[in-house]
Order: C-alpha cells, then structure tokens, then sequence
C-alpha cells in the first residue's frame, strides 16, 4: 500500500472547493506494480515510532468515535445503514477501496481488465487476501456474496443495489425467475473473478467498494447461519476483527493480524461507543474521551472559535429530507400534488441551516447535492424565488386544494431519535402552523423501530438522509424510481424510470439528471432541506482523517494516533 501524507488542515465548508473534492468518474485500470513494490518495500510500521508523514505515534493506538444510533447489521449483504456500514468497512475488504481524497485503490483484487465494450470486468486477486481464519480469499467468496445479495431468499433491504449494478440476468434472479448461479458473476479461478455486465457502467468499479459487494465467508455463514456475525462466530478479511459487541453501547474491534497489509496497519484497537444525544457526545469528547463525534446543531461557530484545530466543516456526499407516504395507506392529503408543493414552498432552508445547524450545510432545492461528481445542479423555479414568494405562493395552492381555516390539513411527521432531528422537525412544524394553519404532530422512534415504520409505509411524514454509495448522482436519483428497494415513500413516475435507465448508458448522463430532478421539482415527492456537511470534533492527535474524502468512507486502517 503507498504511503498516505496526512491531510492538510481542515477548513469551514467551501462551495467552491467542490470541483476539487469531486472523484473522477472514468477510472483508469487499477494496477498492482507500482502499489505491490511500494509496499514491498515499506518497513514494518509496529517497528516504527513515526507514521508515514513522519508524525510521532502515541504509545496507545486505540480510536474511539461516536456512533448515533446501533448498527441494523454487520452482515455486509445485509447493512442498510451508515453505522453497520462504517464498521463493516473495517471488517470486510472488497474488490477495491478509496484513499483519503476518494480514490479508487486496489482492495482485494490487484488490478482488473475491461473490455473493449465495457461489458466484462475481470478482477485480479492478490494471492496474500486472507480471511481472519487464515482461509484464503478467493473469487468464489465473491460469487456467493454476490448471489446471496440477489438471493429472493435473503430479502436484503439492498438486494436492488446488485441490479443497480447492471449485472447479467440480476433483474431476473431478484424477482426469482433465475436462479442466483445464472448472475452474471464467475469464479474463473480462486484468484479471478469475471462480472459480466447488461449494459456498460462508466462507474461500475467505484461501486465494488459499496459494503453490499463485499466477500463472505461461505462455510461460515452456512455454519451459524443469522449468528454469523457475532462475536465469536464471525470471519472476516479487513483489516480488523470484531472482538466485542453490546448492543446499543459499544463495539469493539481489533487488528487482524491476517489482513495482508497488517504490516502498515497502525490502529490496534477500534472502538464504537452508541450515544444518541449529540449534546452529551460533544461533553465526552471534551472530556477526552472520544477521538470523534458529530457537532450538534449550532454550535459550530462557538466550537470553531473556542477549539480552532478540532472544529471541522467540510462538504459531504449526503442529503436531507422529508418523504411523503404516497402509498395507498398514505394520508388522501398527500395524494394532491398542491398540497406537497405548499409544505415544500413554506419550509425556510435558510433558517435549517444558519440558526439551528449553522455547520456550513447549504440548503437544498434538489435532491443530489452539488459536490456530486460531474454533476451540474440545474436551475429550478424554487431555488430563484425569495422565501416571502414562496410562502404566498404556499397559501394560494393550499387553498386552491380545499384546506384552510374551516378545514385545517393535519399529519403526523416522524423522525429518529436525535437532538438535532427533533429541532428540525419541531421548525419545520412551526412554519407550516404560522404560515398555512396546518397541524403537524410530531412522532419520535428509536432507530431501528424507524426504519421498521419507513420501510412498511407505516408514516405520513418521515424523515430521510441519503449518503452516497458512490460518487454520481444516479446514488441518488434511483432512489426515487420504482424498483428501489429505499423508496420508503413508494413514488412512482414512469418517466423518471425511464430516465434513469436511459442516463446508465448514456454517453452524458446530465441531460436526463436534469429532467428527473425538474419532474421531481415539480411533483415533490420528496422535500429536500439541506445538503450534508461534514461538521466534526476530530481530535488533533488523529493523523489522516480523510476530510477530503466527500463520501466519507473512511479506513481506520490508514489512520495513526500521533503522540501530544
């Protein structure tokens, strides 16, 4: 693995820093010669005192972060969410990963081959992959985690994602009208893995590091089948092992010193503490005790002022809204375009974000934020107009559905247990009261009950946030078409599925990304409310944090604990 130079001091969030950040669509082949001799060559760092850029390193090598809420899994096929995801990323390696700036680097395969048409990749394995076992990694581990995903049987809340990928026959093998053995990834031998595609993907590599494609251990899972990632039971083949895990409290994760770059891994110790309020997280960590925590709401300026070093805001890949239930369960109330339209027009982003979350996040009109990468955010008529036009044009379109004085429109908004949500919620609440009359009761659950209630439509109103799974907007606008599996909402436009399907193909996707963020400005099936920044207290003494990085998928394994 080449060296890493730590990152350069962050800054408050810059928009027009965005280009920079954006990671190229069109990856060149990855290859091993030039990262294979480099770490080749790289001393032991256990038998070092410094880090890579020549930091003194702490005696004590542990990192201990903040997590909101209790990961839904560690099972790679089966995590829905941020926390199971940032730690199965230190568990499990796939075919490729990122280095602090969002990079594609060589994970478990070496290098891969495309061919002429675009339509086939081949992966490379390093011979050296291992699982904690001591097993090999080979090719078939791939195969079985692929098809698990796929797998009708496995009812993975991901299971769309394989066909996002524009696999071979994944369409069918998810509806069950193929078996899982006819997707169309092979096993040509233990060290090459062949994934042939319907159609070309310009950003099909970038997606291999999406923790649903990540490699399981077969006989293992068949062995516990459910309990094969507790600890104990589980194999796995990043850079760490899972060691311990309470839930709701903490998880615990160890150096696996059958990684194949464990030489140059210098955290030994990862450690997740679950706290739900932000408040308290931010008194832990000054307090000492955590390395990392989100910023609560509005307390940037002040952090950033009394603790200079530690206060950071930096773009993210990540977005923030409210989703109707336009099921047929859903309120009647929603059913009536004007009626989405008017709660979306009266919702003050500028509020949101400078006096409730004032951590540099901008406030959002579209549904894909603008530091995605090659796309361009398009002009639409909400965005141009003062918030004073909006609301009067708020008031007219509520009228002209029947609801005012006489006929109040009423509706429960739910969100997830957080301080900064439930302020959010209540200011979203209070300006649909002040400016249209309209009544929304506010509904607290706890994560996993949260996402139970979204995803059987059990909702009027719920909160959402959308994190990237790789860097193009389609991340993002699929989520909205039919078939996705994260539509909690249940929107439907046949128009939008064209397009997206189109825009997988196309030459320039940005003409048909326009059109399905101008239909959903136009329908609103979704209030968009901000776009994501990174608003942290980091430690100082933590050494490559990738604030570069605007999906934020981030590897303990490159960090280091730098002495004080």
């Amino acid at each position: 693995m080449t060296a890493r130079a730590a990152p350069p001091a962050p800054a408050p969030f810059n928009p027009m820093l965005q280009e920079e950040l954006s990671m190229t669509l069109h990856i060149r082949r990855a290859t091993a010669g030039l990262m294979l001799s480099t770490a080749l060559v790289a001393a032991p760092l256990a038998a070092q005192e410094t880090a890579p850029n020549g930091d003194a390193l702490a005696e004590d090598q542990t990192l201990t972060i903040r997590m909101l809420d209790e990961h839904t899994s560690l099972d790679p096929q089966l995590i829905e969410d941020v926390p199971g995801s940032d730690i199965s990323r230190q568990l499990f390696e796939g075919l490729m990963v990122q280095d602090e700036n969002g990079e594609l680097e060589p994970g478990v395969a070496e290098s891969y081959d495309v061919s002429e048409d675009g339509k086939t990749y081949t992966f490379h394995l390093r011979e050296d992959a291992k699982w904690s076992n001591g097993d090999p990694v080979t090719a078939g581990d791939f195969v079985f985690a692929w098809q698990r995903a796929a797998s009708p049987e496995l009812a993975s809340e991901y299971q769309w994602f394989i066909g996002l990928m524009s696999i071979v026959n994944a369409d069918a093998v998810i509806a069950g009208e193929m078996p899982v053995e006819e997707l169309g990834v092979t096993a040509v031998d233990d060290r090459t893995l062949e994934v042939r595609l319907s159609a070309p993907l310009p950003y099909f590599p970038q997606m291999t590091t999406h923790t649903t494609t990540f490699p399981a251990p077969q006989k293992v899972v068949e062995e516990f089948g459910d309990a094969w990632t507790q600890p104990g039971n589980i194999v796995s083949n990043g850079a760490y092992k899972l060691e311990e895990h309470v839930p709701n409290e903490r998880v615990v994760a160890v150096k696996n010193d059958q990684y194949w770059d464990a030489e140059n891994v210098i955290i030994d110790r990862f450690v997740t503490l679950v706290i739900n309020d932000e408040s308290q997280g931010l008194t832990r960590f000054l307090a000492g005790e955590l390395d990392r925590t989100e910023m609560p709401a509005g307390q940037f300026p002040r952090m950033k002022q009394e603790h200079p070093d530690e206060a950071v805001s930096f773009p993210r890949l990540c977005n923030y809204y409210y989703t109707f239930n336009l099921s047929e369960s859903g309120p009647e109330a929603f059913k009536d375009v004007k009626v989405r339209q008017a709660l979306a027009l009266a919702v003050d982003r500028d509020i949101v974000v400078n006096n409730i979350l004032a951590g540099g996040q901008p406030p959002a009109y579209t549904f894909t934020p603008a530091a995605t990468a090659g796309f361009t955010v398009p002009d639409v008529e909400m965005a141009s107009m003062t918030q004073a036009e909006r609301d009067a044009r708020a008031k007219e379109l509520l009228a002209e559905a029947g609801y005012g004085p006489d006929n109040p429109l009423s509706f429960t908004m739910l969100y997830n247990t957080s301080e900064d949500h439930q302020k959010i919620a209540v200011a979203l609440s209070q300006m649909w009261k002040q400016k249209l009359g309209v009544q929304a009761s506010l509904g607290n659950m706890e994560w996993q009950t949260f996402l139970d209630a979204r995803s059987q439509q059990a909702f009027d109103l719920a909160r959402g946030a959308w994190c990237g799974d790789y860097n193009e907007a389609s991340t993002f606008l699929d989520l909205l078409t039919t078939p996705s599996g994260s539509n909690d909402g249940k929107y439907s436009n046949p128009e939008v599925d064209r397009l997206m399907l189109d825009a997988r193909t196309a030459e320039d996707p940005q003409a048909n990304y326009t059109q399905v963020e101008e239909i959903i400005a136009e329908e609103m099936p979704v209030i968009p409310i901000y776009h994501y920044a990174g608003v942290y207290m980091l430690d100082t003494d933590v050494g490559n944090w990738p604030v570069n990085n605007v999906e934020q998928n981030w590897y303990v394994k490159n960090m280091w604990k730098k002495a004080e």
